[in-house]
């Protein structure tokens, strides 16, 4: 790829930050960052990829921010780790040998639902931040979850983090803080799986990545910190708005642009 104009970069890093601090509070940075990438001409594999190892400092960052104020106990999410890094490698694998032109279809709808579902859904108001008791209750939705969401990550990926929190709600009967505590450690679990299984294909910019993968990590920085310092008040209608725009975005490119 030829080098990138000064303005081009400059643009590129403020898209990353902002999509950096989406994904920490709601998740759905992805869907700014891969479109960013493919309008430098970036073959869809390799954007995936690229997109993969600048998403990883993000999620890594919000991941670590939850797990350091104790939103996020490891130890109850055991199976959701192994069941998402399964999925990761499997979706990934899947991507690099098919189409995914049904994915432009489909997605619309299941991220129109989920916007659809946090609205009508009440998250309590004297809900604790910590996850109920006992842990291994949730095992076995946790495989399921895990392996879906893994698969669709290694697949696509944008919308990956909000699916997590939505899922995790519902599942859980968890408030949304915790769930977004949830969701950015196994976002971090599948987008680093499908990075080293990326790179093992050979389907990564590294010099772009690794720029992206810095403004991320500082958007990601700020966005965790703010959505757990002003919590579901401030994180609710973020959400709501991000995932409405990406069904509304991806909705227009399959069925009117698309053809």
């Amino acid at each position: 790829m030829e080098m990138l104009e000064p303005t081009m970069l400059l643009v590129l890093a403020l898209v990353a930050f902002f999509a950096g601090f989406i994904d920490a509070v709601a998740g759905g940075g992805g869907m700014l960052t891969v479109p960013a990438l493919l309008s430098l001409g970036l073959p869809p594999h390799v954007a995936l990829g690229t997109n993969k190892l600048a998403a990883s400092f993000a999620s890594s960052t919000a991941a670590f921010t939850y797990y350091r104020k104790r939103l996020f106990n490891p130890r109850c999410w055991g199976r959701s780790f192994v069941a998402t890094f399964i999925g990761a490698i499997i979706g990934t694998l899947v991507v690099d040998s098919i189409s995914t032109q049904w994915l432009e279809k489909t997605l619309p709808l299941i991220i129109l639902a989920a916007a659809i579902y946090t609205i009508w859904h009440k998250t309590p108001k004297n809900s604790s931040n910590e996850p109920p008791p006992p842990c291994p209750t949730f095992h076995k939705k946790q495989v399921g979850q895990g392996v879906i969401l893994g698969f669709y990550d290694g697949v696509a990926g944008p919308g990956t983090g909000a699916f997590w929190t939505v899922s995790t709600m519902a599942l859980y009967r968890l408030n949304i803080l915790v769930a977004s505590g949830v969701a950015k450690a196994m976002n971090f679990t599948s987008n680093f799986t499908s990075l080293i299984t990326f790179a093992i294909l050979g389907h990564i910019d590294w010099v772009l990545g690794l720029t992206m993968g810095v403004c991320l990590m500082a958007g990601a920085f700020v966005g965790a910190h703010s959505a757990i310092r002003f919590g579901a008040n401030f994180i609710r209608p973020i959400f709501v708005t991000v995932v409405s725009i990406l069904a509304i975005k991806l909705a227009y490119n399959a069925w009117f642009v698309a053809v």
